[in-house]
């Protein structure tokens, strides 16, 4: 009897395990793109012209995390004045499928920085944490930019996906310190994201799963993923806010772009894009999609 128990013990301390690693890997390293794929993708789907991107003027710079990396950015400054914009991109993306954006406000009158998140690109850091540590690389490219050109900056933040999580975590629990956020499909807390996902795409239980895997993120990577949320911090910030979210997203859904809505109090505005996947709201919807960023810009920051 004593050895079945034994037994049964270590067949379950080997389940756990097995899960615990397996999903923390799926977390912490999820499968980026190649950076010639997004290159290529960007260029086919006339996106990018590099020869116009490379005719900008533009500085690199690799700035340093607090976590102890590297970061690389691109400061584009086509214009000799202090309204400037960062735009932070989402997992598995890198600073790249950035410069769509960036044409956007560049458009708009505004110089723009762009820049890869930890393990994305040409910067450090060997895993992904959806924010948690992100919002403070956002923070040192924020500080890099102010000891360059001054405190006195018209700031915008754009993030798309993980980088809209970011933003909002920097904005909520670090400093409300740029003037206005464009918040396209962020989730509104991670744990909540994390049970959606397992629910629709992976099959195992996941009141057993998300316990042992939030386990293994704290052990490997210091962190619990119920500080990943938005949503407990989203009052914090007041500062205008516009959040955007394409109906169709199954990937991360709408209604948690609604409920940061519903949350945010002070200025803000709302688009719900009727076309396009996950963070593929501008693509898909792209002459509304400017319309809108231009009227919150020029309502609320102008």
């Amino acid at each position: 009897m004593k050895k079945w128990w034994i037994a049964a013990a270590g067949l379950t301390a080997a389940y756990a395990v097995g899960i615990g690693v397996y999903f923390s890997n799926q977390i912490m390293y999820m499968k980026k793109k190649e950076d010639d794929f997004i290159k290529n993708r960007e260029i086919m789907a006339k996106r990018l012209d590099l020869a116009a991107f490379t005719r900008l003027p533009q500085t690199e710079h690799l700035i340093f995390s607090p976590a102890g990396y590297l970061v690389k950015a691109i400061f584009v400054e086509p214009y000799q004045h202090n309204k400037w914009v960062i735009i932070c991109h989402g997992v598995t993306e890198n600073k790249t499928n950035s410069i769509k954006y960036m044409n956007l406000f560049i458009k708009l009158g505004f110089n723009a920085i762009i820049y890869d998140h930890r393990r994305h690109g040409e910067s450090g850091g060997k895993t992904s944490s959806y924010g948690h540590y992100e919002k403070d690389d956002l923070k040192a490219v924020i500080d890099e930019l102010k000891k360059q050109k001054g405190e006195n900056l018209i700031l915008g933040i754009h993030g798309e996906s993980m980088g809209a999580v970011s933003m909002l975590l920097y904005a909520g629990m670090i400093e409300d310190s740029a003037d206005f956020y464009i918040a396209d499909c962020p989730f509104s807390d991670f744990e909540e994201l994390l049970t959606y996902q397992l629910q629709e795409k992976i099959p195992f239980p996941h009141r057993t799963v998300l316990p042992i895997g939030r386990f293994f993120i704290r052990l490997r990577d210091s962190y619990w993923t119920s500080e990943v949320s938005p949503q407990q911090h989203i009052q914090k910030i007041k500062k205008p806010v516009l959040f955007i979210h394409s109906e169709p997203d199954t990937f991360i859904p709408p209604s948690m772009t609604k409920e940061l809505y519903k949350l945010k109090l002070g200025p803000k505005q709302l688009y719900l894009a009727p076309r396009g996947a996950h963070a593929q709201s501008y693509i898909e919807n792209t002459e509304e999609y400017e319309k809108v960023v231009t009227q919150f810009i020029d309502q609320y920051v102008l």
